[in-house]
């Protein structure tokens, strides 16, 4: 646990969450780094808060799998070795493709609207510290298993793919792995518009397989979309 975090206090309605929503800003920020202890009585004192908040709210980041809990030591920011990120893409492979099938039968035309705005956002975002682009990708795929219509599924790949993104804010990447990185989440909007014969499996396991790609390996060919952003779809 570093010394001091400058936590701002917290406003007591909904603290349970609103402690939650701190300490989840401040891993993925990279405030708090993977295998950090998260102390209590130091949390406490911080947001001034009492004690029973800050338990709930770490008990609730344990379920989300941002926060490990070792017996007799105590509670730590989840540390994740690149095995571990593989076995849960694996899983994620299944539950996600599930959801892209479900969004593509329910998505509104305001919901495609909304998904591309991010989908912007998050292309816009190469130079952005890590943190930010984190949370911009997990909130754009966020926002897809929302538009599946299924909370149980959504919730699911919440608390499996949380760590993944917190991981990914710690991965040292080159500018051009970035934009490799960034750009592949177009093809899953494609997926989503019809425009692409690809399975939502096949899509899926070449969005997971992108950030395991060499750094030196050459960006998926690409073609100039409508909007005139390059586009991984294939036909």
């Amino acid at each position: 646990m570093p010394k001091l975090l400058n936590f701002k206090p917290v406003s007591v309605a909904t603290l349970k969450q609103n402690v939650a929503d701190v300490i989840t800003d401040a891993i993925f920020s990279g405030q708090l780094k993977p295998g950090d202890r998260l102390n209590e009585s130091q949390i406490s004192r911080e947001l001034k808060v009492s004690r029973a908040p800050i338990r709930e709210a770490l008990q609730q980041l344990q379920e989300q799998g941002l926060v490990l809990n070792s017996p007799r030591r105590g509670m730590f920011v989840v540390n994740l070795e690149d095995d571990d990120v593989q076995k849960i893409s694996s899983v994620r492979l299944i539950l996600e493709a599930e959801a892209l099938r479900l969004a593509r039968d329910k998505m509104t035309k305001a919901q495609q609207a909304k998904l591309l705005r991010m989908l912007d956002q998050l292309e816009q975002s190469e130079s952005a510290p890590p943190s930010e682009r984190a949370r911009l990708d997990f909130d754009f795929h966020r926002a897809i298993w929302n538009v599946a219509g299924n909370d149980y599924l959504a919730r699911t790949l919440h608390a499996l793919t949380a760590p993944i993104f917190s991981h990914s804010v710690l991965r040292m990447v080159t500018s051009k792995k970035v934009r490799h990185i960034v750009y592949s989440h177009r093809p899953l909007i494609a997926f989503l518009q019809g425009k692409t014969k690809s399975s939502a499996e096949e899509v899926i396991a070449e969005h997971l397989r992108v950030p395991w790609q060499h750094p030196s390996a050459a960006p998926p060919s690409s073609s100039t979309s409508a909007e005139g952003k390059p586009s991984r779809v294939r036909q």
